[in-house]
């Protein structure tokens, strides 16, 4: 992208740019005007030339004044905020520990060497206040002023620092808010939009194209790509559709041809292998088809579901039980929810003689489906290889009978549209166990449920 595309006005670049810069002018315009309005009088009457020119003028005054005209000339002072006494030369002492503040000190020499007052230093009148600045009036009589005339820090530094501050703040929080709005939440509308795409049918409408350009054009960008991943799927499905049909004509055949065979052993064997491949061949195509994502949700009770589940096993004869709450509603995919837990059941059967399934919830909520079993188990660096498509784990586990080995990647990519997950733990002294985690997504307020859970675990 050129420099000069960047720079134009739906872009990030002069979006950000733009409100930063119109953040400081605006900051700076609002502390111009609130120091020109508010604070420049109150500035200057407390710098210290400004203090030190009142004190002055009250010096001068006292110095042309008769005795008469002083009590007046000390009253109106006071009257205007001057805390100022007169006090006869032979009333002051020597202070202890004469201190000054520092801006006191800075009138104190502006005095001296600005207007030519004799200031009185290291003397102090115990009756007046703290940090004293004394004047001399005549060879009898001095005036004792508070030290902290005119000197308030607080208003000559700190409150306007603290305002331009307050502003500069109020303009970053400002921009924060912008940002986060205009820029930062189309980007995580995106990021949505892309971890969900596949996972539920609502996932396949179009991305939002709301925000700055750039954003707009990773909106478009994620659309096409999204619109070509379901091309190619859907002729994916369709390939295997007419695969399917292809293999199914001659397969059905070579069964006929087979069940003429006059030699008993021979024709068995024959159809078993037939049986397995149209078996291998059903298992590919439904790990391949999209049927489990397009199911809709709905409420079910997982209890009967897992015990459902649990019987077909027993029917055939398989030593299988359930243990966990009698009632436990939930929302999920059901016919793919079966199909996922079956495929783990049916996983640990292949390699175990007794299989327990229990279902709890979590202290979060989450619902955890345990399918254990009693088998060899799984080595460690091979529980995550067993759910890639295709891959048996023979040295492992021995499959007994057919397959392909994508019974758990099926289960696996049905719970993770479920936004749960899968891991599988090895139990001692032997066995292994393949829980499955559902999000707390969809329990109802008004059920029972956690009653029931919470009651089954307290029991157990």
């Amino acid at each position: 992208m050129s420099f000069s595309d960047r720079l134009r006005l739906g872009s990030i670049t002069t979006q950000i740019t733009g409100i930063v810069a119109i953040s400081v002018l605006l900051g700076a315009f609002f502390t111009i005007a609130t120091v020109l309005l508010f604070a420049d009088g109150a500035a200057s009457k407390a710098s210290p030339s400004a203090a030190a020119q009142q004190i002055a003028q009250i010096v001068e005054l006292m110095q042309a004044a008769n005795s008469g005209e002083r009590a007046a000339i000390l009253q109106a002072s006071r009257k205007a905020g001057v805390k100022v006494v007169d006090v006869a030369i032979s009333e002051l002492e020597p202070a202890v520990a004469p201190s000054l503040p520092s801006m006191s000190r800075l009138i104190e020499r502006q005095l001296e060497s600005g207007w030519g007052i004799d200031m009185i230093e290291g003397d102090r009148y115990s009756s007046g206040p703290e940090h004293q600045l004394v004047a001399r009036i005549d060879d009898d009589t001095a005036l004792v002023f508070d030290a902290s005339t005119g000197t308030n820090l607080w208003r000559l530094i700190w409150a306007p620092t603290a305002l331009t501050l307050v502003i500069v703040l109020v303009f970053i929080v400002l921009l924060s808010v912008y940002a986060v709005r205009w820029i930062i939440a189309p980007l995580s509308s995106l990021a949505e939009a892309a971890h969900s795409f596949g996972r539920h049918r609502g996932a396949e409408q179009a991305v939002s194209r709301n925000g700055p350009r750039e954003i707009a054009d990773v909106a478009d960008a994620l659309n096409e790509m999204r619109t070509r991943i379901r091309s190619l799927l859907d002729d994916r499905t369709r390939m295997l559709a007419a695969i399917s049909h292809d293999l199914r004509t001659p397969l059905t055949r070579l069964r006929l041809r087979v069940e003429r065979v006059t030699e008993d052993g021979l024709r068995d064997g024959m159809l078993h292998e037939i049986e397995q491949i149209s078996h291998m061949l059903d298992e590919t195509i439904s790990y391949l088809r999209e049927d489990a994502r397009s199911e809709d949700t709905s409420r079910v009770d997982l209890p009967s579901l897992l015990q459902t589940i649990c019987a077909d096993f027993a029917d055939v004869g398989h030593n299988i039980s359930y243990k966990g709450p009698s009632r436990l509603t939930w929302l999920c995919r059901p016919s793919a929810l079966t199909r996922a837990i079956s495929n783990i059941v049916a996983n640990g059967a292949k390699h175990g003689e007794v299989i327990d399934v229990r279902l709890s919830v979590g202290g979060d909520g989450k619902a955890e489906i345990d399918v254990s079993d009693n088998g060899p188990g799984i080595p460690d660096d091979l529980r995550e290889r067993v759910f890639e498509p295709f891959f048996k784990a023979d040295n492992a586990r021995a499959i007994m009978g057919g397959g392909f080995g994508l019974g758990l990647s099926i289960a696996r990519d049905i719970v993770q549209g479920h936004g749960g997950g899968i891991e599988l733990i090895q139990r001692q002294p032997h066995g292994l166990t393949a829980r499955i985690t559902l999000p707390s997504m969809a329990v109802d307020p008004n059920d029972n449920a956690r009653s029931d859970a919470a009651i089954f675990l307290h029991n157990s």
